[in-house]
């Protein structure tokens, strides 16, 4: 890598609580949530170009490569705010799943705030970057740090929490795009009877207890995705079979994960999923906390 280029790796999440409080007057939804990295990414490969502009590139043709990509938005607001005359080429490799609930876009934004930072030598702090980052979309703060976090307000107030154990996750986004402004317009928050244990959640994370993160999986926005799309319940229910500790929908899906406690019982559940033709997009990974990060996530 020289002095004209940098790298960044986007890492999803999953949520394994997440609870809406109230519609706000702004229109924003008040949130409590833990969001969890895991260990599936994106990489981005930033270079430095003497021609102005910012040109995208990517593996995948479903993505915009114009001013409505995030990455790209990001980009603009920065080279705004700092007054950068010259240009960047980006380079993406898509691999976490699309309109999923797994903050990808956020993620890939979040890199390129970081990347951009260094390569063009910014001087931006954390806090800055997420003080901006918030004005784009409500996950990029804590995208821009990952591990684990609970997430306050709309996703901008974050607290670090202690990673949860090591364990072996499943996830399988099946072959649907779920818009997260339509499962937001449709939840009625005021009317929700049950809401995710989040307290006790906290407290099974300080405690390193498995089974007690397992036990208060919730996610609220499952009463509107589920009912449009059963494929979800489906998943979960063939992850249970399959002997998940638990499963759920994160974010406002339609992407499902199941925590396993065993390696070969969470790839057996993977390769049900793939032979029953439930999800396009199926990976055997785990949750991702430390810095040394690998992406070592492997698809089925």
């Amino acid at each position: 890598m020289t002095r004209e280029q940098t790298s960044q790796k986007a890492y999803a999440k999953i949520n394994i609580g997440l609870d809406v409080l109230r519609r706000r007057s702004d229109g924003y939804h008040e949130v409590r949530m833990i969001m969890q990295t895991v260990d599936l990414c994106d990489d981005l490969l930033f270079e430095k170009t003497q021609q102005p502009g910012i040109v995208l590139k990517t593996n995948n043709d479903e993505l915009p490569v114009n001013g409505d990509n995030l990455i790209c938005k990001a980009a603009a607001l920065l080279f705004r705010e700092r007054g950068i005359k010259e240009g960047v080429k980006i380079t993406l490799t898509k691999r976490i799943p699309i309109a999923a609930g797994m903050a990808g876009g956020s993620s890939d934004a979040a890199a390129t705030m970081r990347g951009l930072n260094e390569l063009f030598g910014m001087g931006y702090s954390t806090r800055e970057l997420q003080a901006l980052g918030v004005t784009l979309g409500a996950d990029i703060p804590y995208c821009l740090v990952g591990g684990t976090m609970l997430s306050e307000g709309i996703g901008e107030i974050l607290t670090p929490l202690p990673a949860p154990p090591v364990c072996h996750l499943v996830v399988a986004k099946p072959d649907i795009n779920v818009s997260t402004g339509f499962v937001y317009g449709n939840l009625h928050a005021d009317t929700l009877t049950e809401h995710p244990d989040i307290e006790g959640m906290i407290e099974a994370l300080k405690t390193g207890s498995l089974q007690g993160i397992t036990d208060r999986l919730g996610n609220v926005l499952e009463t509107v995705t589920v009912k449009e799309y059963p494929v979800i319940e489906e998943l979960k229910e063939l992850l249970w079979s399959k002997g998940a500790e638990n499963a759920l929908m994160s974010g406002s899906g339609p992407t499902v994960f199941g925590i396993f406690v065993n390696r070969e019982e969470a790839e057996k559940a993977a390769s049900a999923i793939k032979e029953q033709g439930l999800a396009g997009q199926i990976y055997v990974t785990g949750f991702c906390n430390t810095e040394d990060r690998s992406c070592g996530q492997r698809e089925r």
